[in-house]
């Protein structure tokens, strides 16, 4: 799978959070972030060491879902243990995300619900990454938990109807379980599922907890 290079480290990050690039031989494969798990801040609600395992969950869905929200993401070891590795993307920074995000582009109309539906507590205007039209998400290490803990700043469709095309992909979840096993808890795989089968009857986007904030702070 080649060798990771590691060349800065982003500071504003909470977690160890990693630049470097992919080299096999003397050819370059990319850029990545690379995210160790002994680098990850223990968190009162969830258990330490499985911020990575969440990610890669997060693409899985994403992936098993055709949505193509999530940059390619994968477990692997690097020159610091075992972490998330995933696809380096160079947003477009002329790109006004927050006008972006609250409005219709399809993938926020997509975001918003994958979102819910993997029950994401830090959905920040930072983590959409604009690129060539498209808008992608990142930074899904606290996601799939078994409580409601839903927190995003991607509220406009909020009790909307979700479309019906959106509504037939979520079927295609199953896809995903054969992969989820290894990555989550079988308490929040029973709880994802829970949530896509809430979605699917009631047909419309949740509306806010009045138990939990509903925007992470800072939404950037």
């Amino acid at each position: 799978m080649g060798e990771i290079d590691i060349e800065g480290r982003l500071v504003e990050a909470s977690n160890a959070t990693l630049f470097g690039s992919i080299h096999v031989d003397d050819h370059s494969l990319g850029n990545v972030i690379y995210k160790p798990v002994s680098g990850e801040r223990p968190l009162w609600d969830f258990q330490y060491g499985t911020l990575a395992q969440r990610e890669v969950a997060a693409y899985q869905v994403s992936e098993a879902l055709g949505w193509d929200l999530v940059p390619p993401t994968l477990l692997r070891e690097g020159p610091y243990g075992l972490g998330m590795v995933q696809s380096w993307i160079e947003i477009e920074e002329e790109v006004d995300i927050v006008e972006i995000a609250q409005g219709d582009h399809p993938d926020i109309i997509r975001m918003a619900l994958f979102d819910a539906l993997i029950n994401n507590t830090d959905r920040k205007f930072g983590h959409l990454l604009p690129m060539g039209g498209r808008i992608y998400g990142c930074d899904h290490g606290v996601t799939f938990h078994q409580e409601d803990k839903l927190r995003t700043v991607l509220w406009q469709f909020r009790g909307d109807p979700i479309p019906q095309g959106l509504l037939t992909d979520l079927h295609d979840l199953e896809k995903a379980l054969p992969i989820l096993v290894d990555l989550i808890h079988p308490d929040e795989i029973a709880a994802l599922l829970a949530r896509r089968e809430s979605l699917l009857t009631s047909g419309t986007y949740p509306l806010p907890s009045q138990d939990w904030p509903a925007v992470p702070w800072p939404p950037f």
